[in-house]
């Protein structure tokens, strides 16, 4: 295809996915897709596969750090299905050791308890218990070994610890939730951040997955979905108390929801302190049509009361969410605990535009300005997704913005459903993929999920080079450097999850032969990585 053609192409995928939301495009020049023999990178990018290993280009190489049902102390074991992933940077530490959080955002009943479940059947006490022990979220101390530079699990430090959807954990708000003033458990735990005093941000998205949802505009609130995994069979848990951002502290283990910042299927939850720090937070609604999310808080070193906005990229616009703003609310809602417990309905009637599932949110060292991953939306044409670019006008706090598109996915940027960010100390941006249908339809040329590097200044800015390739059914996610750039943590997610039994098994990652495959942490360094970031 010539270069008009590949720019007409990105341009027609552009405006088929993008501009009933009234986002522009970027010029597509940037986004064609480099020689893979570019002399200006310090490895050569690898193709698509579709093997049940972890492919890395040459010149880095990867160790596990963490894997399902490794040992914490004496009665805990690291969770499952592991996401986000953020080191506490603000702790103090010894240069080769940390402490992490790490998200576990979902199960698998077949590895959990040996047999897989079909919605509708009978579920014991004792498998959702073992189901609810494995996810949440992991407190992790970790440390570099000086003989081999792997890290690894500091097992029985005091500072290991599990939240699970087992937990009690307060509501950060003056008024109960659904009749209660603590929740029982997190779950759903997807992407999140890290406040500048060292907590961390904990995303529940897909919460209804397991307790369903209410249709809460009625008064008798009757069940409108059921859960998938039939939890909500064995316990009567309201739905209304999952769908928030779960602040941790790391070093106690003490967690509060947040009230303030909305409820919905939160995936990233990206801070950004202002001078009188007081904080930004800027977090997406995971799901096809719903919206962009911004919170200022009104107190600083806290997130627990501020004003929430939702954006309106045809006008560039934050619109408040706070019903004293908002007459239309007024008419709908009966107080502020309201709107937020029914945010996606709020945003609709203030105005917010409707977006191809707002995923992981990363703000630029460099430029300042916050890339938003827009996974897809299959019922709007767009299967391949893109990553749209915020410039705030007034700063971070301010209500004006523009939007533009910074890259559309498709077979020509080698790329499709981008979901999870992370930025270097040279501005540099690497991202992740999730296409649930891999290697059919559409995402064939695509193979197994990947994980990319993109310059971001210098001859080949913008252009998109695949450095890893996922396990089979596998995803990548949480992708995180340590205080010091020399390693990339990223987690391995559901691999082998279209298995259908323990004896018809997809993957055996990482452990290999028969071994049923585990959700895990592992650690990439090499001298490619290091030659990026020095």
């Amino acid at each position: 295809m010539s270069t008009s053609s590949r720019r007409e192409f990105l341009q027609f995928l552009g405006r088929a996915a993008i501009t009933t939301y009234g986002l522009s495009i970027l010029p597509t020049d940037n986004l064609l897709a480099a020689s893979l023999q570019s002399n200006a990178l310090p490895f050569t990018p690898i193709e698509p596969s579709d093997a049940d290993k972890l492919i890395l280009a040459e010149g880095f190489q990867y160790h596990v750090v963490a894997k399902w049902g490794d040992k914490l102390n004496k009665t805990e074991k690291y969770g499952t299905h592991n996401d986000f992933v953020t080191f506490i940077s603000s702790v103090k530490q010894a240069k080769n050791e940390g402490i992490l959080w790490v998200n576990h955002e979902y199960t698998n009943p077949l590895f959990i308890n040996g047999k897989p479940y079909t919605k509708g059947e009978t579920r014991t006490k004792a498998e959702v218990l073992a189901e609810m022990e494995s996810i949440g979220g992991s407190i992790v101390k970790i440390r570099k070994n000086p003989k081999d530079s792997q890290w690894k699990i500091v097992q029985g430090d005091p500072v290991n610890k599990r939240i699970t959807a087992l937990t009690d954990i307060p509501f950060a708000w003056h008024e109960p939730i659904a009749g209660s003033k603590t929740a029982i458990g997190t779950l759903a735990n997807c992407a999140g951040g890290q406040t500048p005093w060292g907590s961390a941000l904990s995303c529940e998205e897909n919460y209804d997955t397991f307790w369903g949802e209410l249709d809460l505009s009625k008064p008798d609130k009757p069940k409108i979905r059921m859960g998938d995994y039939g939890w909500d069979t064995v316990f009567h848990y309201t739905p209304e108390h999952y769908g928030w951002v779960v602040e941790i502290n790391p070093l106690t283990g003490q967690a509060k929801k947040l009230v303030a910042l909305g409820r919905f299927a939160h995936e990233a939850a990206t801070v950004w302190q202002l001078p009188d720090k007081r904080c930004v937070v800027y977090t997406g609604d995971d799901k096809e049509d719903e919206h962009l999310y911004k919170f200022i808080a009104s107190e600083p070193n806290s997130l627990e009361k501020g004003k929430l906005y939702v954006a309106n990229t045809e006008r560039g616009e934050w619109i408040s969410l706070d019903i004293q703003d908002q007459p239309v609310l007024q008419q709908l809602f009966t107080s502020q605990t309201e709107v937020l417990i029914r945010c996606r309905e709020a945003a609709k009637l203030v105005g917010a535009t409707p977006l191809n599932r707002p995923e992981d949110i990363e703000i630029d060292p460099i430029t300042k300005d916050i890339f938003v991953c827009l996974t897809n939306n299959a019922r709007k044409g767009d299967v391949y997704g893109s990553i749209m670019r915020i410039t705030e006008k007034d700063g971070k706090d301010g209500l004006r913005f523009e939007s533009k598109i910074f890259m559309a996915g498709g077979p020509d940027t080698g790329f499709a459903c981008p979901d999870n960010m992370v930025f270097d100390n040279k501005g540099n941006l690497w991202f992740t993929s999730d296409m649930y249908n891999m290697n059919k339809g559409d995402y064939i040329p695509f193979k197994n999920n990947g994980f990319f590097f993109v310059p971001m200044s210098g001859e080949n800015a913008g252009k998109v080079y695949q450095v890893a390739s996922a396990p089979m059914d596998a995803e990548f996610t949480g992708p995180c450097f340590s205080p010091d750039y020399e390693t990339l943590f990223l987690c391995v997610q559901h691999p082998g999850e279209n298995s259908k039994s323990l004896k018809e098994l997809t993957s055996h990652f990482p452990d290999g032969g028969d071994s049923i495959p585990k959700s895990c942490l592992v650690a990439i360094t090499g001298q490619a990585l290091q030659e990026i970031v020095q």
